[in-house]
């Protein structure tokens, strides 16, 4: 943005009412408890709501519906729209600081097999490595340092950020970003202990790793490769930072998968999936479509189709806050099994 918006600039691009003054100069985004002049802020809650009154923001994007005691339109601005979190993402498009695109083909310090297959509008920075048989699609950015092993590919206008490691003969779909330190096709763990007993043997790899279209994968996150097969991501699917993905897993589309979760080998997720932060899913478990794991829940047996597991041991989330509730009680010295005050222990 070199120029600010006004509050009626922004809620006309926005097709949303305004309620209050329509020349108030908005030049970035800040929190409700940072905003300061010039800064637009949002309101998703009532809680939120009812803090605009002692802010300093000049203005606010509104999820409608919400009431907002103390605002006078006189001096202030709310832009109501049916989704303030939806809207926020429209905003922060219009302030998001220009990027130089990058230049097209591989710079001069970067290594690129003669046998890989690089398309001529595609960025191959300084450090980066493109193995033998690679390919590399239309518009796609390969960052410093990172590897693109051989017969590696990696489809149109993806991003490969550095230190990004991807396998030999492992697939990535068009459209994917894949941020700092993300290794994708490691070997998976997989050891016997020796018939001798002098120690484990390694069982061999011999797949890999097919991302689909439009995944992202947040940083220092690992998806092995599988034993034999593929190990799969679907289409759409975001992965947060340090997630790890064992081998033969099979994620569906439009999964979302946060932060320090793990998959053990051969973990099937449907379609839609939501896994909370430091989740565990034992190995060979299935979980349905739809389904949500809360953060910090221990799977270990099958997850039926839009269910809600939270614990570890994870169980439906009723019967764990149930065992919660009982837990409380007995904790403050009752008796969680009489049903009224008077009756026989």
């Amino acid at each position: 943005m070199t120029q600010p918006l006004t509050t009626g600039a922004l809620a006309q691009r926005l097709g949303a009412q305004l309620v209050g003054r329509d020349d108030i100069p908005i030049d970035r985004l800040d929190s409700l408890q940072d905003a300061t002049a010039g800064a637009l802020t949002f309101i998703r809650t009532a809680a939120f709501a009812r803090r605009w009154a002692n802010a300093d923001a000049p203005a606010a994007l509104v999820s409608a519906g919400l009431d907002v005691p103390g605002h006078d339109p006189a001096t202030r601005a709310l832009i109501v729209v049916p989704d303030a979190d939806l809207a926020l993402i429209t905003v922060l498009d219009l302030f998001k600081p220009a990027q130089q695109p990058p230049e097209p083909g591989a710079h001069e310090r970067a290594f690129v097999d003669d046998s890989a297959q690089v398309a001529p509008d595609a960025s191959i920075a300084a450090g980066a490595y493109v193995g033998k048989g690679a390919r590399v699609g239309r518009e796609s950015v390969i960052h410093p340092t990172a590897v693109i092993e051989h017969h590696a590919r990696v489809g149109d206008r993806c991003v490969i950020h550095p230190g990004v490691v991807v396998g030999n003969r492992c697939v990535i779909g068009d459209r994917c970003i894949l941020y700092a330190g993300v290794i994708i096709g490691a070997d998976g763990f997989g050891y016997r202990t020796a018939k001798d007993d002098t120690g484990l043997v390694k069982v061999p790899h011999i797949g890999n790793v097919v991302i689909g279209d439009d995944v992202e994968i947040g940083a220092n996150s690992c998806i092995d490769r599988a034993k034999f097969g593929s190990t799969t991501v679907g289409d759409g699917t975001k992965i947060d930072n340090l997630v790890q993905i064992a081998h033969n897993c099979r994620v569906g589309r439009a999964c979302i998968i946060c932060g320090s979760s793990g998959l053990a080998g051969s973990v099937t997720l449907g379609d839609g999936v939501v896994i909370g932060g430091g989740a565990i899913i034992i190995d060979n478990a299935t979980i349905g479509d739809g389904a949500r794991i809360a953060a910090g829940a221990g799977i270990r047996k099958d997850v039926g189709p839009g269910e809600t597991w939270m614990g570890s041991p994870a169980r439906l989330h009723r019967e764990t806050l149930r065992i919660q509730a009982i837990l409380h009680r007995i904790g403050r010295g009752e008796n969680p099994f009489r049903d009224q005050p008077g009756d026989p222990e």
